[in-house]
């Protein structure tokens, strides 16, 4: 495979597909002959990451043989377009090539997704997908002189390994992300490969990607989850949200044609078509580059880069300047007579423009609070236009919006103030209490995920000027990833009550909650209090795990205990760890340890 040459290739995270097959005829559109020509050069690469997305399971061998195949395909259609297999969907030849290899299906147990075709078979992969990856090995860690060895005798096999190891464990990130991160990972093993130390070189550069990988998974895996979930009127709220404010000075007509790029063909990338995301998103920003003088003026510099550079540097813009002819309030939607009028007429059109209008004069507030507003306008207006008189009934809306952003602010001040009173550990111990006592049902590995990503939504937000926004559009991300992606995701009745019932008040509805009354835990400890000397061998981040680990498993076992005892629980934990580490047998000492921690479990 050629050189992967994407830096920037992530265009508006938020901006999806276009339904365009690997070999399509030449268009008058550069961008499009641009873009075909990167999907062409990269088909290997994008093969790993379909396949290691679809099925898990399967071994970097397995893979291996899938981008022979598809790149034999790739060379038979340049060579003679009209082929009858070339006319086909790539996706849909992809999914072909994984049901034609050899036991694959029933190795791996995906043959009744092969028995169905078009729009059910993508479905089906689709469903096939697991979000929880304990079932995987974990991430294989190279020291930085074999990694370096391994990237000089085989870049080419390397890299893949890389991609395929990643994209299994991003099942739900779409192919673009993917792509940038696979380069920004070689750029830092070129780099560090000929520093002299090397350890400290990785350590440093990766965390920067690795945290854009894990921001754009969660909104990605929020999103899809609102599509999954909602439909597609929810995405195209989020959008009209997000744009207004990104643009403010965009006319709605405008607006209104730039989304019909947008989330009208959001599912591809959502599904996992990989070819139709990476389409789909040039396509917006051919669309937002060409239009640029109406709709930002801090994008110039951004649409001269080139076009894989471009998108990173428009999702990394400011925000546009308000116009100065914006005023603060939009009269029409309160102060004029025939507002219910104007509503019965075309309701979709007129509440997509009332939110375009609010969200582009409120830049302060989060995406999700945007969509209460919305939500709380549609329901006043829906009692006021059954009154004699509905202006004076929807002339007080300006007070309900406040009254909502007031509730909504509340809530983040009470997670900042937890977050200045308890500080990091003690407030991720918190979450992971609380969080295990409203879905004990999810696995340890993803409670303990939850618990950290809340503590970094309060770390990073909680003390900048927009505080509110920051909280809770991240808080808002970190209940994404709660409730998934899959519509039929159950985790109980409570919770899925508030996943699936109305996705711009689900915070609130969290806020809400106590504890699963429905859990029935496990009858024995099943050697939660069973500990030995390797605890001393672990470093300060995998104690810190094991600890996480044990207090979410503590709840499991014990979910009727107050936070006070599970707190003390988890202190004589550290202790009896500090302690047999210093004893002269740490084996012996956790031998007589464990068992009295264990009873003073069951006397709490």
């Amino acid at each position: 495979m050629k050189q992967l040459k994407l830096t920037g290739f992530v265009i508006f995270f938020f901006f999806l597909t276009e339904s365009l097959t690997l070999p399509t005829q030449p268009q008058d559109v550069d961008d499009v002959r641009i873009t075909q020509k990167f999907i062409e050069d990269n088909v290997g690469y994008i093969t790993i990451i379909a396949f290691a997305q679809y099925i898990q399971e399967a071994s970097f061998e397995e893979v291996e043989m899938l981008v022979k195949t598809m790149a034999e395909y790739r060379d038979k259609c340049l060579a003679d377009r009209t082929r009858p297999e070339c006319s086909k969907l790539t996706n849909e030849v992809l999914l072909e090539n994984i049901c034609a290899m050899e036991g694959l299906p029933q190795k791996y147990n995906f043959s009744h997704c092969c028995r169905k075709v078009d729009f059910e078979r993508r479905l089906c992969f689709f469903h096939n997908k697991k979000a929880d990856i304990g079932f995987l090995p974990p991430l294989p860690t190279l020291d930085p002189e074999e990694k370096c060895q391994t990237y000089k005798n085989n870049r080419e096999s390397f890299l893949n390994n890389y991609i395929y190891e990643v994209s299994r464990r991003n099942p739900f990130v779409f192919a673009p992300t993917l792509l940038t991160v696979a380069a920004r990972f070689e750029e830092m093993t070129k780099t560090c490969c000929e520093e002299q130390e090397k350890a400290n070189c990785f350590r440093t550069k990766a965390e920067p990607f690795i945290y854009y990988l894990k921001a754009l998974s969660s909104y990605q895996k929020n999103v899809c989850g609102a599509l999954m979930k909602f439909g597609p009127q929810i995405l195209q709220s989020i959008n009209i949200a997000i744009l207004s404010q990104k643009f403010p000075k965009i006319g709605f007509k405008q607006l209104t044609s730039l989304l019909e790029d947008v989330s009208s063909k959001y599912d591809g990338c959502c599904e996992g078509d990989v070819v139709q995301c990476i389409h789909g998103r040039s396509k917006v920003m051919s669309h937002i580059c060409s239009k640029q003088d109406s709709i930002s003026s801090k994008i110039k510099d951004c649409c001269e880069k080139n076009i894989p550079e471009r998108g990173e540097c428009i999702i990394y813009s400011n925000k546009d300047d308000r116009p100065n002819d914006l005023s603060l309030r939009e009269a029409k939607f309160i102060e004029s007579d025939n507002v219910c009028e104007k509503r019965d007429a075309d309701q979709a059109n007129f509440m997509a423009e009332f939110l375009y209008e609010y969200s582009r004069r409120h830049p302060e507030l989060s995406t999700p609070e945007l969509l209460r507003i919305a939500k709380v306008y549609e329901d006043l207006l829906k009692e006021c236009c059954n009154m004699e008189n509905p202006p004076e009934c929807y002339r007080h809306a300006e007070n309900r919006f406040n009254e909502t952003t007031e509730k909504s602010l509340k809530i983040v001040q009470q997670e900042c103030e937890h977050f200045q009173n308890l500080g990091k550990d003690d407030l991720k111990y918190h979450y992971l209490i609380n969080l295990t006592k409203l879905a004990p049902q999810l696995s340890t590995e993803e409670l303990t995920f939850l618990g950290k990503e809340m503590v970094i939504a309060l770390t990073t937000c909680c003390t900048l000027s927009e505080e509110f926004a920051c909280v809770d559009n991240l808080m808002d991300l970190v209940l994404g990833e709660l409730c998934g992606i899959n519509e039929n995701r159950n985790i109980n009745p409570a919770v899925d009550h508030c996943c699936k019932t109305n996705f711009a008040f689900r915070r609130s509805c969290f806020e809400s909650l106590e504890a699963d009354k429905t859990y029935v835990p496990p009858s024995t400890s099943q050697g939660l209090f069973t500990f030995h000397a390797d605890l001393c061998q672990a470093h300060n981040e995998e104690l810190q795990r094991k600890k996480d680990r044990f207090l979410v498993n503590l709840v499991k076992l014990k979910p009727e205990l107050a936070g006070e005892e599970l707190w003390s629980l988890l202190a004589d934990f550290t202790n009896v760890v500090e302690k047999c580490c210093k004893a002269q047998e740490p084996e012996a000492c956790f031998k007589e340890e464990s068992p009295k921690l264990a009873a003073k479990s069951q006397a709490a």
